[in-house]
């Protein structure tokens, strides 16, 4: 039923709580796994780019979240790109033909003014697949 799914990340605590469902789905389905992080893209105005979101750092939350999986017997390919993350997720699912999609949620989307801030709510709306939100 889903053949490949991608599960976006990032360093949040919604992430890591989402990793034990996308586990179990992986696994009841046989699934690929795609952990995709995207890192937005700074313009020329932007103050200086968050050390949070530096490259080594998404690279060694990459690598953590494969290791992760690996420890639960599940093989997993990575992705890191950069760009707005709503867009890129949806992409990247189009791209790799994703059945699914995978993503914790931070709430931030609850209110009138977070419901067209919230990546989440951006991706339901372009998704080329089925999103699962675990909150």
């Amino acid at each position: 039923m889903f053949k490949t799914v991608l599960f976006p990340i990032d360093q949040s605590r919604e992430a890591r709580e989402a990793a034990d469902v996308v586990a179990n789905v992986v696994q009841k389905y046989g699934s690929r796994l795609v952990l995709l992080s995207v890192v937005e893209e700074t313009s020329a105005e932007a103050p200086s780019p968050d050390p949070m979101v530096s490259p080594e750092v998404v690279a060694k939350l990459l690598e953590n979240a494969q290791a992760l999986f690996l420890q639960e017997g599940i093989q997993s390919e990575v992705l890191e790109r950069q760009g707005k993350p709503a867009f890129t997720i949806c992409d990247v699912a189009d791209e790799i033909g994703a059945d699914l999609i995978v993503m914790g949620c931070r709430g931030l989307g609850l209110t009138d003014e977070g419901a067209t801030d919230s990546v989440t709510t951006r991706v339901i709306n372009l998704s080329p697949c089925p999103v699962l939100i675990v909150p």
